[in-house]
């Protein structure tokens, strides 16, 4: 018999991965709970707590298994860690983690095995030393995705108090499950010291104690402070057992209790009216005024289907309080009135399996880190009129790990991202600035983290050029670094505006020159306007262009960084012709403006060729199916696209999202009714547009192209074969379906088709002879 020792799966570009990467960190257990503050991460699995370095060393870990031995006081019970696994050992399981800075400790708060509340405070700089420990239910006795904790300020006679707020997931029939009874609700406010009213863990706020209630099933998802605003933003089944994303203010005022009667709620209404949504992972944009805020919903209930949603969340004082439906503060005062549903501002992205944002404001734009369920970090930037650019891939794994709902930013160099997966925490870079080798490339890549710093000749961070003449993009969203118009005044004077689309540091306005050149004679006018950064302006010489154009190279200065730019320049009115969606492009793309089907000189609005889609027309090609339509991120040769009219296809167009440039695919084989072309490789997951393209350059049909994962391969069986071979063999792993064959490393030249893939068992076996 002979071991196989050297099976690989074989793709059109590239081979299956069997191997986990090592990258990152790598806990005992899965992620349970994340914590970021200051220079620490802290990380707690079911087996162990984890104290690390902002750049993700281990410092210390904490065992959570232990012995119940009896307090001081009756009933209590006192937790020893000890490394015996023994089965008899008691389990710590942490629900909350909180670090609280100012007073230097780390608050974890659980369960032990007997299903009762226990509570310790830890160094936050050394978790090994324990400060304090009470039997006390603080958060969820068992594991909740759906109930969050954080720390409130409350303003109290001229001094703040620091409280925990717990919002904890209720359910009605959980009371079962609960052995030892708790006078905490769903919504509490605990003491964080002894000279706080009641003591430390109490929710006693004077007179009662500092709660609210809870109608129906709630799922929070989010909850943070915002100068004297408390924000909490839950998912709650309505009446009518819709699910209905919860927005809920509260005002810190002088104390627990004023601050709880302080509640006022709205729901949040997506692209779909709201019926059925549900909020997966949330994020604040900017905690100014108006605050803005991001969320990943669910617009059909799963998370197959996912928008990214912008909100203005400032707080509306106008609703009275305690009228909340789904949450009562006073039950004898209590009166229910129906709420307000905020709308969005925009819509941000619609992709599948979306399942976790971060988002950050760098200068003028807004920058998204969003997690996938099938394990990427996507960026996207998007600028203050909401124009996303390009998403970037950061990060992809090889399997299909989903990313945990929160993404958090490194606190100590707001260079990097913290993206928990299942036993793994990853810290990535938030940008690719150092790959981009020119200063064309390092703006086109639309990226307000990059920077082109002169003196280094390199694309980098702005806080690392160490002088202040750099170049970078602008406050909006652009295609082209120079873009041109050519306007006819009044006077019948041509008018050539140049506009360049870059931010400088202030020492390249003061010296901002342009330089126009041709090969003919003088184009420009001697007394022309001064150049005033970032346009400058050529009043032509003639009042005419001639009837084959100009070639014009301009050439612009800015502090010691030089850009060049080659132009043709074509008289407006010689552009004419039978109307047609090639002319109206041409039109455009020379600067001049397109109006009543005919081409003229351009005025102060601002056109794109977006305009010229109105003159397609025609027996138009259409897309019936693309086979396969479901491929691995390296893509797949000779696909088939079927249809009608399809004659004059010259390629596919294939794109990921508008703002991105496309690729297009020569084709072959053309019938008319059916083609072929290659499908490209990508750096991202998910799904893309397919179009097809004609002579003049309009694009038609609508299909669709899913990116998945690469095959992996994790079991073979049986492991060997005879000397003779001819043995049946199964490989086990994910997505092998888009294997092509296998190969062995005995005879590396033969590849082999398997002969029974993903049809019965859905890409997880191949089955072949050896």
């Amino acid at each position: 018999m002979i071991l196989i020792l050297g099976l690989m799966v074989f793709l059109c570009v590239g081979t299956a991965q069997c191997l986990e990467e090592d990258e990152g960190f790598t806990f005992e257990g899965e992620i349970r709970h994340l914590a970021v503050a200051t220079n620490t991460v802290y990380i707690s699995t079911d087996e162990k707590l984890y104290q690390l370095s902002h750049d993700l060393r281990l410092v210390r870990s904490l065992i959570q298994r232990g012995t119940l031995k009896d307090g001081y006081q009756p009933g209590e019970k006192e937790f020893h860690r000890v490394s015996d696994t023994n089965a008899l050992n008691a389990n710590l399981s942490i629900n909350l983690l909180l670090p609280f800075v100012k007073n230097d400790t780390l608050v974890t708060c659980g369960a032990t095995n007997n299903n009762c509340g226990y509570c310790e405070v830890l160094d936050l700089k050394n978790i090994s030393n324990l400060v304090y420990s009470e039997n006390i239910q603080m958060g969820p006795l068992k594991r909740s995705n759906a109930s969050i904790s954080f720390l409130v300020d409350v303003k109290n006679s001229g001094r703040t108090e620091t409280y925990i707020l717990t919002a904890i997931e209720k359910r009605k029939d959980e009371s079962k499950e609960i052995k030892c009874k708790s006078n905490i609700e769903t919504i509490n406010l605990h003491s964080v010291n002894d000279r706080q009213n009641g003591g430390i863990f109490s929710i006693v706020g004077g007179s009662e104690n500092a709660v609210i209630k809870s109608e129906g099933n709630v799922e929070f998802v989010d909850g943070f402070q915002i100068d004297s605003t408390v924000y909490l933003l839950s998912n709650v089944r309505s009446s009518d057992q819709n699910n209905k994303v919860h927005l809920s203010w509260l005002v810190s005022q002088t104390s627990k209790l004023d601050t709880l009667r302080s509640l006022r709620g709205v729901y949040l209404g997506v692209s779909d009216g709201g019926e059925g949504s549900r909020l997966l992972a949330s994020s604040v944009i900017s905690d100014g005024q108006p605050v803005f805020w991001s969320g990943v919903f669910s617009v059909d209930g799963g998370q197959a289907n996912t928008e990214l949603v912008v909100f203005d969340i400032s707080p509306d004082l106008s609703i009275t309080v305690d009228t909340n439906p789904h949450f009562i503060y006073n039950t004898k005062e209590h009166k229910v009135s129906q709420l307000k549903t905020l709308r969005p501002k925009t819509v941000i992205s619609k992709q599948t399996f979306m399942t976790s944002v971060a988002a950050v404001r760098q200068k003028a734009w807004m920058v998204f880190f969003i997690g996938t369920g099938d394990g990427q970090l996507i960026k996207l930037v998007v600028d203050r009129n909401y124009h996303p650019a390009c998403p970037e891939v950061l990060y992809r794994a090889s399997d299909d790990r989903k990313v945990f709902p929160k993404i958090h930013l490194d606190p100590v160099d707001h260079k990097h991202v913290y993206v928990p997966f299942r036993n793994q925490m990853k810290r990535l870079s938030v940008s690719k600035c150092s790959t981009y080798t020119s200063w064309q490339k390092c703006w086109s890549a639309q990226d307000p983290y990059c920077v082109w710093c002169d003196s280094k000749r390199s694309c980098m961070f702005e806080d690392e050029c160490p002088d202040s003449n750099w170049l970078s993009i602008p406050d909006e969203f652009q295609q082209k670094i120079v873009s041109h118009k050519l306007v006819k005044d009044q006077t019948g004077e041509i008018n050539l505006i140049i506009q360049t689309h870059v931010t400088v540091a202030t020492t390249g306005l003061s010296n901002f020159a342009c330089q126009f050149s041709t090969t003919s004679k003088e184009l420009c006018r001697k007394n022309n306007p001064p150049p005033a950064f970032p346009r400058c302006t050529c009043i032509l010489s003639n009042d005419t262009l001639p009837a084959d154009g100009v070639d014009l190279t301009v050439k612009m200065r800015l502090g010691t960084i030089h850009l060049s730019e080659q132009l043709e320049l074509i008289n407006c009115s010689d552009i004419n012709g039978q109307p047609s969606f090639l002319l109206c492009q041409r039109c455009i793309s020379a600067g001049c403006g397109w109006r009543h089907n005919h081409c003229s000189w351009a005025d102060h609005k601002i056109q794109n060729d977006t305009i010229c889609q109105n003159m397609l027309s025609g027996s138009l090609p259409e897309i019936s199916s693309i086979t396969p339509s479901v491929v691995s991120f390296y893509g797949r040769d000779h696909a088939m696209l079927s249809g009608r009219n399809l004659h004059n296809v010259t390629s596919v167009r294939i794109q990921q999202d508008l703002s991105c440039a496309p690729k297009q695919c020569p084709v072959s084989n053309n019938t008319g009714t059916s083609l072929m072309f290659n499908i490209p490789s990508t750096e991202m997951k998910g799904v893309v547009k397919v179009c097809v393209l004609l002579p003049d350059g309009s694009c038609h049909g609508n299909a669709n192209i899913t990116y998945q994962s690469l095959p992996i391969c994790n079991k073979m069986t049986p492991s060997s074969t005879w000397i003779s071979g001819k043995r049946k063999m199964t490989v086990m792993g994910s997505h092998l379906e888009f294997v092509e064959g296998v190969t062995h490393s005995h005879a590396p030249q033969q590849v082999r088709p398997p002969i029974n893939s993903s049809s019965q068992v859905l890409g997880t076996a191949d089955t072949h002879n050896v």
